[in-house]
This record gives structure tokens, sequence and C-alpha cells, in this order.
């Protein structure tokens, strides 16, 4: 996770710093093991900062869980000017990595540790319901500028889209809590053989 220019944004740097500190903290130890103590260890400023901005653990990360949804719409890439088909082949690779390294399966076992929360946790159930929503429009408006450019046969677009992300969420649950490693491999296959059937303009 890298930091954005908060230039303009609702984050001040201070708090950028604390997400920061809990992104490495979260990597370190986890949810379970997480701490404000342990995240305050991590900021290279003011270790009183997560205290003075936050209340409890779980506040913190609400927060946390706020900004990796803005970080995901500034950082995912859907540039106008690319192919459509080749876009979305790099957010599927940015969001379920064929070969993960260390950092991004600790990220994936993190994102899987949080999202189980949500299951009693109101305020967490919202920022993973909004960071879905944000994947699906994104993977939905790609789809629809490959139906318009004439790239992909007109389909319902977000049948397909929320297929997409429905298929990653489960594989990266699977990556994340069993030994099974070739899953993601193996779904990547399955994945894109269901995006050609789909999408590909027949003769």
């Amino acid at each position: 996770m890298t930091s954005s220019d908060s230039s303009g944004k609702k984050w001040t740097s201070a708090e950028e710093e604390i997400m920061q500190a809990t992104y490495r903290a979260l990597l370190s130890h986890g949810y379970a093991n997480l701490s404000m103590s342990r995240i305050a260890e991590e900021l290279d400023k003011s270790k009183a900062a997560p205290y003075y901005y936050y209340d409890s653990k779980d506040e913190l990360l609400v927060s946390f869980l706020d900004y990796s949804v803005d970080q995901f719409e500034e950082t995912i890439d859907t540039r106008e000017s690319d192919d459509p088909k080749e876009t979305l082949d790099r957010v599927i690779e940015k969001l379920l990595p064929l070969q993960p390294d260390e950092t991004e399966q600790q990220l994936q076992t993190v994102l899987v540790e949080l999202r189980a929360q949500a299951v009693t946790n109101e305020a967490f159930r919202e920022q993973f319901t909004r960071l879905d929503e944000k994947i699906v429009t994104a993977i939905h408006e790609i789809i629809q500028r490959g139906i318009d450019d004439g790239v992909f046969r007109d389909v319902d677009s977000t049948r397909v889209a929320e297929h997409i992300l429905a298929t990653i969420t489960g594989t990266r649950y699977c990556h994340a809590t069993t030994n099974r490693q070739t899953a993601i491999a193996v779904t990547r296959v399955s994945l894109s053989s269901y995006i050609d059937s789909e999408l590909r303009k027949r003769p």
C-alpha cells in the first residue's frame, strides 16, 4: 500500500502516516494480535498519534478500511486509452495475482481476517460493501466500454462483473484459509475461460 498525495484529499498527512503504520502492523501481527500500542510502535514520529485520533483498535480499523477503499479507487488503472481486454486482465491480476509475493499473500490474509469481522461488525460490513461496490463498478465500466467500442459482445456487464468479483473473493478466501496452493492458478484459468465465453465476439 502506497501513500497518496493528500493535497485536496480528506486524509491529512498525519492520518496517512497512521494508516501506513496500521498496514505494517497488520502485516506483522495480523488482526488477532493487533493492538493500538503495536500500531504506535510502527510510527516514525509521535507514538501517541493513534490515541489522539482514535478511541479503539476497531475504530482505527474502520478508518483503515475507508482509506483502503480510497487507495483502491486511486490506484486501479482503467485508462480510457487502453484496450478493454488488456485493462480487464490488468485489474484481475491486481486483485488476484497469479504469483503473489510474500507481501501480497500477507495482505490477502489480513483482508480475509478483517472481512471475517464484518459478520458481526456493521461498520466493517459497510466498508467492505463499499469496497466491493467500487470493484464491481470498475469492472462493469471496463466491460461496458468494451461493448461500446465493439470489442466485447453485448452482455449484462454488471452480472459479469459480479461473477468476476465473487470468483476472486472466494479464491482469495480459499487461498488464505487452506493449503490449496494451486487454487489461484486454477481459478485464473477458469476465470479467463469464463470471460472469453461471455465477452468474446463471435464471428
